[in-house]
Order: structure tokens, then C-alpha cells, then sequence
């Protein structure tokens, strides 16, 4: 059973070494447990896309609920899905302060990151215009 989750939280420490860290965590541990997705982030603000099993979504969301490197945390979407979205990514990455502003302003009132302030469904809508754009970075 495939599951995508979706939340935003706002980050504690917003230097790049500690978004680099996160970023890192996911890529050593996400292949192990078949979870992909997509990490956005600006303005102390991330935007998450997780995808994978059941269990091993639901277990990674607790431990994201419980890190300190993030508070109000919030489940924008959870939903069963048939096929992954964001299968190309360990965890891919969108700095959203390199991101034209039109995108943003697509999809929001203003051009900043701001998932608290609009639907799971148009945060998810966000996702997947980064990606039909090509907005999402990718390491392995």
C-alpha cells in the first residue's frame, strides 16, 4: 500500500548546513525504507512530499513530529495512491528563494512560501508545477 503525505513545519535553524544535514539524513535513510519525495524550503518555512509504504510513512512522520529541528509541524494531505509522483527522487530540493516569484504568486496571495495560509491541494499543486518545470534538484 503506497501512501503520499504532505505537511509543513517551520524550521528552528535555517542555515545551509542544517537544510544540507536534513537533506543528507533523508538521502542515507529514505533508500532503505522506499520513501521518496520532495523537500521545499524558504523563509524558515518547509514544504514535504513523502512517499512510500504505509508503515514507513507513518513511522518517518512521527520522528518528524519529534525533531527538533522543527516545530508546527502540520499535515496539510495524507492520501493512498496507485503510483508515486516524486519516484525520481531519494529527496529532491526546492530553494524556493532561487524560484521565479510567478510560480509562487500561482498559487498564493503573495510570492513566499507560505503552506499554513492555503489548501494540501494547492500545496501539492505547487509540488507539481516545481516539477513539470524542473525546479526540483536531485542528488544521489
Amino acid at each position: 500500500m503506497l501512501v503520499r503525505l504532505l505537511y509543513a513545519s517551520r524550521a528552528l535553524d535555517t542555515s545551509s548546513d542544517a537544510i544540507e544535514s536534513i537533506l543528507h539524513q533523508s538521502r542515507d535513510h529514505n533508500p532503505g525504507t522506499g520513501v521518496t519525495g520532495v523537500l521545499c524550503y524558504g523563509g524558515g518555512i518547509f514544504l514535504q512530499a513523502l512517499e512510500g509504504g504505509r508503515m514507513a510513512i507513518n513511522q518517518l512522520y512521527g520522528h518528524i513530529q519529534r525533531d527538533p529541528r522543527h516545530k508546527d509541524v502540520v499535515l496539510l494531505q495524507y492520501e493512498e495512491i496507485s503510483e508515486r509522483r516524486f519516484s525520481g527522487w531519494t529527496m529532491g530540493e526546492v530553494n524556493m528563494n532561487r524560484i521565479n516569484a510567478a510560480i509562487l504568486l500561482k498559487y498564493a496571495e503573495m510570492p513566499e512560501l507560505d503552506p499554513y495560509s492555503v489548501s494540501g491541494d494547492v500545496s501539492m499543486a505547487l509540488l507539481e508545477e516545481l516539477m513539470a518545470t524542473a525546479s526540483i534538484i536531485g542528488r544521489v
